[in-house]
């Protein structure tokens, strides 16, 4: 999911009606987990990965402005080395560099926890240095339009990963809303083509089957699904189905699961449907083809009766201008409630190893696939 329109991405929210954060504990106040005998230690280790989240506020309706503190620190709590961070995609040339340089500045501003990241060696920097590395990734291709070389020009400022469509249609290719379901235009094989020579990673989340199948086809390189869930396990749109999953695996490719609505079928999604969705993907793909993109920002969530009302004002809008997918509902929140504090990722990783899933795999899992899908395309 995006914030409320690609074109007003500088409206992200500082959380919906969210009170001041505390950088060690949860949504309720709690204290997170801190050291402990039984705490997993190859945390520390990892190459900790969200391939699509944010330091600050996501996928809400209020007015962003600038990091908090509290957001800083958070980021930096997390133990989460890389990130894929929206800075754009739909509307104008100037409004996304415009966004751009409002993420410029809050990474110059905050040296000490926050960095760029364009290469493998600046992902390797951030965890040396224990900062948020920031890849900077677009969710929409309609600001490249029919000018394909405003792919370098973008990339010139950072742009590494791009997503050819969101729900809807646009000149690349039919998101996963349209019901024609008419897969890439010339133009869209054309920029498929560009963004492999460019070395940046063609991102198939929101595309709809026969865009996704089109994409994965047609790209020379690996190709990533930075946040989506399994279509066998809970059949929604933004969901992709078993063939589509096999067909990227076999490229090379990595699916980052989601921490969002359309894991389940009409209620809260849980702990146990993210489990659910990622064992079905390891199934389908293999382990070296599975991660986590949480769609999230990486700071709790705090559900006050203001919040309550601003998600249902915020999934509102979202229907009226026809870009909500089919789960977005006022009472299904846009989180997993037992995942809902800065350490997720630590979470999920401690969830699957009581599952039984060996360390090497939870490490694939929690960053090391998409760091090799990076290596591979980068």
């Amino acid at each position: 999911m995006t914030p409320i329109s690609r074109r007003t991405f500088n409206k992200l929210a500082s959380a919906l009606a969210m009170s001041p954060l505390v950088s060690l504990t949860d949504a309720l106040g709690r204290p997170l987990p801190g050291p402990r005998p039984d705490r997993w230690p190859g945390y520390e280790k990892a190459i900790v990965i969200d391939f699509l989240a944010s330091p600050g506020p996501f996928n809400t309706s209020e007015r962003f402005t600038t990091l908090s503190p509290d957001m800083v620190a958070n980021a930096v709590a997390s133990g989460i080395t890389g990130i894929n961070l929206t800075v754009g995609g739909g509307g104008t040339v100037e409004e996304n560099f415009g966004r751009i340089a409002m993420w410029e500045r809050e990474i110059a501003a905050h040296p000490e926890s926050l960095m760029k990241v364009r290469t493998l060696a600046d992902l390797q920097a951030a965890k040396q240095q224990k900062k948020l590395g920031i890849i900077y990734g677009f969710q929409d291709a309609s600001v490249i339009g029919s000018d394909l070389s405003r792919v370098q020009l973008f990339k010139s400022f950072g742009v590494q990963i791009i997503q050819l469509t969101y729900n809807v249609r646009n000149l690349i290719g039919d998101g996963c809303l349209e019901p024609a379901n008419a897969g890439l235009s010339q133009l869209g094989r054309s920029l498929v083509q560009e963004l492999n020579d460019k070395k940046i990673i063609v991102d198939l989340s929101h595309c709809g089957q026969q865009t996704t199948a089109d994409g994965i086809r047609e790209s020379k390189a690996p190709v990533a699904i930075t946040h989506s869930g399994c279509w066998a396990v809970a059949q929604r749109p933004r969901n992709k189905r078993d063939e589509e999953l096999k067909a990227m695996a076999n490229k090379g490719g990595v699916i980052g699961i989601y921490l969002m609505p359309f894991l389940t079928m009409g209620m809260q999604t849980s702990d146990t449907d993210v489990v659910k969705h990622i064992e079905h993907a390891l199934n389908v793909c293999g382990e070296d083809h599975v991660g986590i993109g949480s769609d999230l920002s990486i700071n709790p969530h705090n559900v006050t009766d203001a919040y309550k009302k601003a998600h249902a004002d915020f999934v509102a809008g979202r229907q009226r201008q026809g870009i909500a997918a089919p789960g977005e509902d006022p009472n299904v929140y846009m989180f997993v409630p037992e995942l809902n504090a800065p350490n997720r990722m630590e979470l999920i990783a401690e969830k699957l190893l009581k599952k039984g899933h060996p360390e090497a795999r939870v490490e694939k899992i929690i960053g090391g696939n998409f760091a090799r899908l990076m290596k591979d395309v980068w």
